[in-house]
C-alpha cells in the first residue's frame, strides 16, 4: 500500500464549480419564480387583490331610518324617538364569547335576565355581522368604564340608536300599540334589505298596521375600519329616508278624560266622530306602560301584568266581547219599523213578563210590576223588555240577523284598528253548525234584548250608534287622519264595503232618534238624570248585561266575587241630536246599572267635547289671531 494519497486538485475544482453552478441555477430559478409570482400578484391580479383589500378595510354598513312620529288631532306628540346608548356585540369579531361576557359583567354588572336574553338572540337566525344588544340605557359612568377597556374587547361597541318612546304610554298603549325587537318569525317575512340594521318592528295597534309607512327606507354608508373592525372614518354615505309622520283622529284630551272617568274601574270607552268615522277616544282601563315592551320587558314585570286579575294587557275596547243588553234596542227598533213588525202607534200591555204561549215559560221584564200600556216611544224611554220580546218574535232571527249585520255586528268594520274582534251575531246556520240544534223562538226572545248568544265589542256598539247618528250613512271607524299633512289617505286605508242603510220610510231614522232623546230628556227616561240640565239635546240608550258565573277552578272570595258578579253597565249615545259631533259607547265591567253608572260617564264626555274643549280651542284660536295681529 502506498504511504499516502495525492489530492486531485483539478477534480475537486471541477466538482465545486458544478455544485456552485447547480446552486446558482437553483437560486436563479427561485428568484425567477418569486418575480413571476410578484408579477402575477402586482400586475395580473392587481384588481382582484385590491378589491379584497378594500373589503377588509372598507365595509358597507346599513343605516336604519328614523321611525315616523305619531301625533293626535291637535298635533300633540304621541309616539317619538329618543336616543338610547346600548352595549352590543358582533359575535363574528369577538375573541372568546364567554370570556368577553364575563369581563363585561365585571364592568357593567350585567343582569342574569340580560344574559339570558342575549344568549337566546345569539341562537336565533340573524344577518351576518349583525350586532346583538346586551345592555340598554347605559349611563355616563358605565360608558366611561367601558371606554377604558375597549382596546381589550374586540367586537364590543357602544351604540347610540333611536328607540321608540311613548310620552303618554298608559293612556295610548291600547290605541297605538307598541314596537318591539324583531323576532324569528318576523325575520322570515320582512324585507331583509330594507330592514338591514333595523332592530324594531310594530307589534300591535297603529304601530303594526302602518308599519310600512312608519318604517321608512334604509340608507347605507361606506366606512374604513382597522384590523379589529372598529370604524375609523365614513368614506361615503347615502342617507336613509325617514318614515312618514302620522296624525290621528284621536284627541289626547278626550282620551285622558275617558281614563279619568273610568279610574279605579274596569271598562272601555270608544268615541267616534260620526261625520268622518274618526276615532276620538279608544280607552281600555286599566292600561299599561308600553315603553317597557320596546327594548324587552322583564320577566317579573310581564308576570305582574299577565297574572293580574284586572287584565291590563287585554284591550277591552277592541277585543272585549260583551252581551250588549238593551243598547241593542235602537237598532232593533229600526229593524222592526222597516220590516213592518211594528209601527209607531202599535201598543202592547206589559204585565211584567212575556210568554210565547199560555203554558210557556215567563220571560221577565226588568220592572217586575210591568210598564202597562206602552208604544215604541215609551218602550225605548223606559227600556221595556216585553215590547222588544214581542217584536223580536214577530221579526224572527233571519230578519234580525239581516238588519243587525248591516249595522256592523258580527264583523270587524274598522278600517285601520288592528286586532279588533268580530263579536258574535247568532243565526240559524251558526247555531246548527256550532251546537247542532235548531233555532228556537226563545232564542229570538233573548236576542230581542241583546242577551242570549249575542256578543258585541264596545267599538261595534259605537259604530252602530254612529250609523244611527248619521241616519244610515256609513263612515267606517278609523284612527288615521293624515300622513305628513296630506289628508288624501285613501290609498293607505282599505276600501269601504258598506252600503248606506236605506229605509223604506227615511223618517223612521228621526223617529228612533227621538225615542233615544226621550231616554235622556223624557219624564220617564232611564237616563234622564244624566241628561238633565244639558244646553244641548242628546240621544242615548242605557243597558245592563248579566255576567258569567265562577269557573270550576276559581277560588271563591266573598268580597271579590260579590263585586265581579255584578252586571255590566252599558251606554250608547250621541250628541247633539240635530248635528251629531260625537258618538260614544261606554261599558263599565260589574258597574251595575247602565243608567246610574255608564250614562253619567257619557254625559261627562259629551260636555267635555261639546263645551269644554271647543271653548278652549276657540280661546286658543282667538289668542293666536290677536298675537299674529300684534306682530
Amino acid at each position: 500500500m502506498p504511504w499516502g494519497e495525492f489530492k486531485d486538485t483539478a477534480a475537486e475544482r471541477r466538482l465545486f464549480q458544478r455544485r456552485t453552478l447547480v446552486m446558482l441555477t437553483f437560486v436563479l430559478m427561485l428568484i425567477g419564480a418569486l418575480l413571476a409570482r410578484m408579477y402575477q400578484l402586482q400586475i395580473v391580479e392587481h384588481e382582484v387583490y385590491t378589491t379584497l383589500s378594500d373589503k377588509n378595510r372598507v365595509q358597507v354598513q346599513s343605516v336604519p331610518p328614523p321611525r315616523g312620529l305619531v301625533y293626535d288631532r291637535n298635533r300633540t306628540l304621541l309616539a317619538e324617538n329618543r336616543p338610547v346608548f346600548s352595549v352590543t356585540l358582533v359575535p363574528e369579531r369577538v375573541d372568546g364569547m364567554s370570556e368577553t361576557l364575563t369581563q363585561l359583567d365585571r364592568i357593567l354588572d350585567v343582569s342574569e335576565e340580560d344574559l339570558e336574553r342575549f344568549q337566546r338572540r345569539l341562537q336565533e337566525p340573524r344577518r351576518p355581522f349583525q350586532e346583538i344588544p346586551l345592555r340598554y340605557d347605559l349611563d355616563e359612568q358605565e360608558m366611561a368604564r367601558l371606554a377604558v377597556h375597549r382596546h381589550q374587547l374586540p367586537g364590543v361597541e357602544v351604540k347610540a340608536e333611536l328607540v321608540r318612546y311613548y310620552p303618554h304610554s298608559e293612556l295610548t298603549a291600547h290605541a297605538l300599540g307598541f314596537v318591539g325587537r324583531i323576532n324569528r318569525d318576523e325575520l322570515q317575512r320582512i324585507d331583509p334589505v330594507n330592514y338591514a340594521g333595523t332592530n324594531y318592528i310594530g307589534k300591535s295597534g297603529i304601530e303594526r298596521f302602518y308599519e310600512e309607512v312608519l318604517h321608512g327606507q334604509v340608507g347605507y354608508q361606506h366606512v374604513e375600519t382597522n384590523a379589529r373592525g372598529r370604524t375609523l372614518r365614513v368614506l361615503e354615505r347615502e342617507n336613509p329616508v325617514p318614515g312618514e309622520d302620522l296624525q290621528l283622529h284621536l284627541d289626547l284630551r278626550l282620551q285622558k278624560r275617558a281614563h279619568e272617568l273610568l279610574d279605579g274601574r274596569r271598562g272601555a270607552i270608544v268615541a267616534i266622530e260620526p261625520a268622518t268615522g274618526g276615532i276620538l277616544a279608544l280607552a281600555s282601563v286599566p292600561g299599561f306602560d308600553a315603553n317597557k315592551f320596546v327594548t324587552g320587558i322583564s320577566v317579573a314585570d310581564y308576570r305582574e301584568l299577565s297574572e293580574s286579575r284586572d287584565k291590563p294587557l287585554f284591550n277591552r275596547a277592541l277585543r272585549g266581547q260583551y252581551p250588549p243588553g238593551s243598547t241593542m234596542k235602537p237598532m232593533l227598533a229600526i229593524a222592526a219599523l222597516d220590516s213592518g213588525a211594528t209601527t209607531r202607534d202599535y201598543t202592547i200591555w206589559d204585565p211584567g213578563y212575556f210568554k210565547l204561549n199560555e203554558s210557556g215559560r215567563r220571560y221577565r221584564d226588568w220592572k217586575r210590576s210591568g210598564h202597562g200600556w206602552v208604544d215604541l216611544m215609551d218602550a225605548m224611554a223606559e227600556s221595556c223588555d216585553v215590547y222588544f220580546y214581542e217584536i223580536a218574535v214577530k221579526m224572527g232571527v233571519d230578519t234580525m240577523y239581516n238588519y243587525l249585520s248591516r249595522f256592523g255586528f258580527g264583523e270587524d268594520a274598522a278600517l285601520d284598528v288592528s286586532g279588533a274582534l268580530s263579536g258574535l251575531l247568532p243565526s240559524r246556520d251558526w247555531k246548527r253548525a256550532t251546537r247542532n240544534e235548531p233555532w228556537y223562538p226563545g232564542d229570538s226572545v233573548n236576542l230581542g234584548i241583546g242577551q242570549g248568544f249575542m256578543l258585541a265589542t264596545p267599538l261595534q256598539l259605537a259604530t252602530a250608534t254612529s250609523l244611527i247618528a248619521n241616519r244610515g250613512t256609513w263612515a267606517e271607524p278609523r284612527l288615521l287622519k293624515d300622513i305628513d299633512g296630506d289628508t288624501s289617505v285613501s290609498g293607505f286605508l282599505p276600501d269601504s264595503n258598506h252600503e248606506p242603510l236605506k229605509l223604506k220610510d227615511p223618517s223612521d231614522w228621526e223617529y228612533v232618534v227621538d225615542t233615544m232623546a226621550e231616554v235622556m230628556h223624557g219624564r220617564k227616561g232611564t237616563a234622564r238624570g244624566a241628561g238633565a240640565g244639558a244646553p244641548y239635546r242628546m240621544a242615548g240608550k242605557t243597558g245592563t248585561a248579566q255576567v258569567f258565573s265562577l269557573a270550576e277552578d276559581e277560588e271563591y272570595d266573598a268580597e271579590e266575587i260579590r263585586e265581579r258578579l255584578r252586571d255590566h253597565a252599558l251606554f250608547v249615545g250621541f250628541a247633539p241630536v240635530e248635528n251629531p259631533e260625537i258618538a260614544v259607547a261606554v261599558i263599565v265591567e260589574n258597574g251595575g246599572g247602565g243608567s246610574s253608572t255608564a250614562a253619567p260617564v257619557a254625559r261627562e264626555l259629551f260636555d267635555a267635547w261639546l263645551l269644554e274643549f271647543q271653548q278652549s280651542d276657540d280661546e286658543a284660536l282667538v289668542g293666536s289671531v290677536d298675537s299674529g295681529g300684534g306682530e
